[in-house]
């Protein structure tokens, strides 16, 4: 079993974010992460910089990013900088493919509750005005006909975004992924994403993301790691 945080954000690529390698190594050692993904949204780390801040850390640590395009935030595993036409989320799935790689929805609904004018969530809001009211609506959207999965537990979402999400997420038959979406260390490892088997490599996430050997997980950070189920857990995940 491997705990990952697959949803991070550091000063390096990401230029809302307060988070100094050093900050997360610290935080991510204390919580008992076996391994991060630094999602940036510009990109910029090289292999050997990995090398240089993370070779003493214990933690596999895999470049990745988080990309705006016209379907929302996408997180891609396996494509480490910006090509042509990856603005929209059919030209990123060329691109991806094309890199062997994998592409998660990240926090679709988020917003998506909120009352107006601050629900700002346009995403799954048609000509017309209006929205999906069920998760089955909701499910219908392209997006998902994209993707190779979603991101059902974001840090940074509330509990109402991520259960629509993880309700849409069973639609679809999809595992559902967890990260904690943190730009400091305030919330690494509130939601992270535990694997069936060893994570050491890059190759080895993107193998078990596409074979869905894994599934969300919360509380990490508290010292009470247990799978996001929509319910209240009993057990604690466990290995084998």
């Amino acid at each position: 079993m491997a705990v990952f945080d697959l949803h991070l954000h550091t000063v390096r690529g990401s230029s809302d974010s307060g988070l100094t390698p050093e900050q997360l190594i610290e935080e991510a050692q204390r919580i008992g992460l076996d391994g991060v993904c630094l999602t940036e949204h510009s990109g910029g780390w090289e292999p050997h910089e990995l090398e240089v801040k993370f070779k003493n850390s214990g933690l596999t640590v895999i470049r990745a990013l988080e990309v705006n395009t016209d379907m929302g935030h996408i997180l891609v595993f396996g494509l480490h900088r910006y090509v042509d036409g990856m603005h929209t989320a059919a030209g990123l799935r060329k691109a991806v493919d094309n890199a062997g790689g994998v592409m998660l929805s990240a926090h679709p609904f988020r917003n998506f509750f909120n009352r107006p004018p601050y629900n700002v969530n346009l995403l799954f809001r048609s000509a017309n005005g209006n929205r999906p009211t069920t998760a089955t609506e909701a499910s219908k959207h392209p997006l998902f006909d994209l993707v190779d999965d979603v991101e059902v537990a974001n840090g940074s979402n509330t509990d109402e975004e991520n259960l629509f999400t993880l309700d849409v997420a069973r639609h679809l038959g999809f595992k559902g992924s967890g990260g904690s979406d943190a730009h400091s260390t305030h919330g690494i490892g509130k939601c992270v994403t535990v694997f069936d088997g060893d994570i050491r490599t890059e190759a080895d996430l993107i193998e078990a993301l596409k074979a869905k050997a894994f599934a969300p997980g919360q509380g990490l950070h508290v010292g009470d790691l247990k799978p996001f189920s929509g319910v209240a857990a009993s057990h604690p995940f466990h290995s084998a």
